[in-house]
């Protein structure tokens, strides 16, 4: 009886021992199974990081040489616009084409979203803008070439008549200073400038206190070179206290490119003979002292004086 029960408890044993080794051996293959799938996994992670790397890296790639596309373009439509600019002349085509070279860079410089399809636009356009640009200089290049030539040409005849046109700048200059000797002995002047004190009955009187107004008077110097005609005298006479007689009715006249208003004014027909005149000055309040005349024709001063009334 003692043995049986040995034999039963050695067979236990082996059943567990053999047991144990089997779930250990199924726990294995799991671990390692597992390992497997994190390899692969792991695998793949790698595989689509580097897609991605080179995706993004493409990407990169392909902004960085459309951004190089882009300056490049820019930089020829500068020189473009400037080439252009210097030829730009009377040429209604020419501004033409500059207004295009510069939209062009316009829309170029605000451009957001740029690919080959936009480039490959833009450079044809660029394109057609330098051969416009070529077509000028070709042309400009013959214009020189003529233009050379007619200057050589041109050599000879101003080396034969350089006599001819220095004896007829010589007669334009004596021509011109006979004009200014004319122009200038054709000013019509003015003498004998006075004033007098008028009262009421337009009497002289010695005191201009009392009187109602003054009369100018003048004679227009006889001058041969002067245009005859109707003529129109403007008189200007200051107060001793410096101020212009005026009146509401008084007008202006041009001096030297400015309005100025005068005393009193009127029209004489001139003969170029010598010409007396007078001008009234209406007013109250007269002050003795010394007053300043001066007379204007066609714009310019004619003569001037200063009397003194007591």
């Amino acid at each position: 009886m003692s043995n049986q029960y040995n034999e039963y408890d050695d067979d236990t044993r082996y059943d567990d021992e053999y047991g144990y080794e089997d779930q250990q051996a199924v726990d294995n293959k799991a671990v390692r199974g597992y390992r497997i799938v994190i390899i692969i996994l792991a695998v793949i992670l790698v595989a689509l990081s580097v897609v991605y790397f080179n995706m993004h890296r493409e990407q990169q790639q392909e902004y960085v040489l459309l951004e190089q596309d882009r300056t490049r373009i820019q930089g020829d439509l500068d020189s473009l616009i400037v080439s252009f600019d210097d030829l730009q002349v009377k040429n209604d085509s020419m501004t033409a084409n500059l207004e295009e070279a510069n939209k062009l860079m316009d829309q170029l410089k605000n451009e957001r979203r740029l690919n080959y399809a936009k480039i490959r636009a833009y450079e044809k356009e660029l394109g057609t803008l330098k051969t416009i640009m070529k077509t000028y200089l070709r042309q400009i290049d013959s214009l020189n070439t003529i233009n050379q030539k007619l200057t050589k040409e041109n050599v000879s005849y101003k080396k034969q008549i350089s006599t001819a046109q220095l004896r007829a700048e010589m007669a334009e200059e004596r021509a011109e200073e006979l004009n200014n000797k004319v122009r200038v002995g054709s000013v019509i002047r003015v003498r004998s400038i006075g004033l007098e004190a008028l009262n009421a009955r337009d009497k002289v009187i010695t005191r201009v206190k009392g009187a109602s107004r003054l009369r100018v008077l003048f004679t227009i110097s006889a001058n041969e070179l002067a245009e005859p005609g109707n003529k129109t005298v403007y008189a200007c006479v200051t107060s001793p206290e410096g101020y212009l007689l005026s009146s509401p009715n008084a007008s202006t006249f041009n001096f030297e490119g400015e309005d100025k208003l005068c005393s009193q004014s009127r029209e004489m027909d001139y003969e170029g003979k010598d010409l007396p005149g007078s001008i009234y000055i209406d007013g109250t309040g007269f002050t003795a002292g010394t007053y300043k005349i001066e007379i204007y024709i066609e714009g310019r001063l004619a003569g001037s004086s200063e009397v003194a009334l007591r």
